[in-house]
This record gives C-alpha cells, structure tokens and sequence, in this order.
C-alpha cells in the first residue's frame, strides 16, 4: 500500500507550483512566500487512514482520509474541495474539485526524497 510514505520528509522539490498558484489567484506576495516554503511533509497511518501533515513557517495543514474515498478538504488557501487521494504507479495522487475546477498533486517518491507535482485543469463535471 502506501507504507513507502509513511515517515517525515523534507520537501526538496515543487514542481510547477509558483505556476499552479497563479491560476488559483494567489497573489504574488503569498505566491513568493510559498515558493519559498520548503514544509516538512509528515506521512502517517493508522489502519487505513492516511494522515498526511505539511507544516511550514508559513502554514501547517492536515488532512486524514482513507485511499479511494472521497472526502471533504479546507486547502492552504482556504478552498473548500472535494478529493480523492489514489496510489498510482507508485505516487500518491491527490484531486481536488470545486467550482468546475479540478487540481492535481503528485507524490512521488525519488532518490529516497519526496518530489511534489501540481497541476490544474478546468473540467465539465
């Protein structure tokens, strides 16, 4: 399952994020302040339910759920989302949907590092 996550890691790389928070609307200062935030990113279980905590100088978020299921998120930057996180090809795969938008964040484990991917899509549905 997700065990290889479980643990404390250091996020080394962001991939399209500065990008991915312009589309969102995030202004330029937070978009600078994130950019420079490299969290810790703590990955836990408990049974089934994935814990998994960011937590940063600018923001610690956390969000529990079980692999498949929807539920109910309150994002960094206060939007109320619909997500689904899946394990794909060994990332985990985080989407979230509101407002006929839908995000992307990729997971991946390289080199015993995590490397974080964003993504955002406009969808019908």
């Amino acid at each position: 399952m997700c065990n290889r996550f479980v643990g404390t890691w250091k996020l080394i790389s962001s991939e399209n994020f500065d990008d991915y928070m312009k589309e969102l609307g995030v202004g330029l200062a937070a978009r600078k302040l994130g950019g420079l935030a490299r969290p810790d990113v703590i990955i836990s279980m408990k049974g089934d339910i994935v814990t998994i905590r960011t937590e940063s100088t600018f923001k610690n978020t956390a969000i529990s759920f079980k692999l498949g299921q929807q539920f109910d998120e309150t994002t960094a930057d206060d939007r109320k989302v619909k997500s689904v996180v899946t394990l794909e090809k060994g990332s985990l795969v985080q989407v979230q949907k509101w407002n006929g938008k839908e995000t992307t964040i990729k997971r991946r484990l390289v080199d015993g590092k995590m490397v974080v991917g964003w993504g955002i899509h406009n969808f019908s549905g």
